[in-house]
């Protein structure tokens, strides 16, 4: 066994502190107002101040052209206020990427990439990132609210939703699946994945193409690549 350095006891302290202090700032200032908005099974936590309800984090909703979205309107998340009062927590930029960091933070908001609808009750729903969003004949498409269905299926042991060319449409949903121990791939069970997803969800979200893997490709965290499947999709 390693033992702790006094260095390295003293920064635990520190850090320690530190998130006390932190938390009892937050206590005096904040009421803890909770939304148990259904965001992929999380409860989404709101801090609000005391006296004029301005949250900590000011978030807003903008269309493609900045402009604020209504209600029941996709936009994408942005931070607004990061210069004036920058959040605690809040990243400073991207390490030694300043194109990056200019793109999120350089303009009048800080700019999140993560899509979202905000319903009348003012509770905000998760879409997905920017990148990850499908536009089909039309439509914007959330690959996680896909993926969810999916997965509901016995069926189902792992999905990726992704979005794959297509020449009419421009692009269509597709979905990597990985099978439960007891299933093989058929033309019978790709429609019924199919007919499962329009049931859930709504009959222009189901996947139009369904590859089975015996893995998907994932990073050393365990993170999906998603990207390396649309690479290999837009270079057949």
């Amino acid at each position: 066994r390693e033992m702790l350095t006094v260095s390295t006891i003293c920064s635990i302290l520190a850090t320690i502190l530190l998130m006390i202090a932190i938390e009892s700032s937050y206590e005096e200032k904040y009421k803890v107002m909770e939304y148990n908005a259904r965001v992929f099974g999380l409860s989404a936590t709101i801090y609000e101040m005391e006296n004029n309800n301005d949250s900590v984090y000011m978030i807003e909703l903008l269309d493609d052209d900045g402009n604020p979205v209504k209600p029941g309107e996709e936009g994408t998340i942005v931070v607004s206020g990061v210069k004036e009062n920058p959040p605690v927590g809040l990243f400073t930029g991207y390490y030694q990427n300043e194109e990056m960091t200019q793109t999120a933070l350089g303009g009048k908001y800080y700019n999140t990439g993560d899509m979202a609808v905000r319903d009348k009750d003012g509770h905000y729903w998760f879409i997905g990132r920017n990148d990850d969003v499908i536009k089909c004949s039309g439509y914007r498409i959330g690959p996680f609210e896909v993926e969810s269905a999916m997965l509901e299926h016995p069926a189902v042991v792992e999905c990726a939703i992704t979005s794959a060319p297509d020449p009419i449409r421009g692009q269509v949903v597709k979905a990597t699946v990985v099978l439960s121990k007891g299933y093989s791939p058929s033309d019978e069970l790709t429609k019924e994945l199919q007919n499962h997803v329009k049931k859930i969800t709504a009959p222009y979200k189901y996947p139009r193409i369904i590859e089975y893997m015996d893995e998907l490709p994932k990073t050393l965290g365990g993170k999906i690549k998603r990207k390396e499947i649309r690479i290999k999709d837009n270079q057949k």
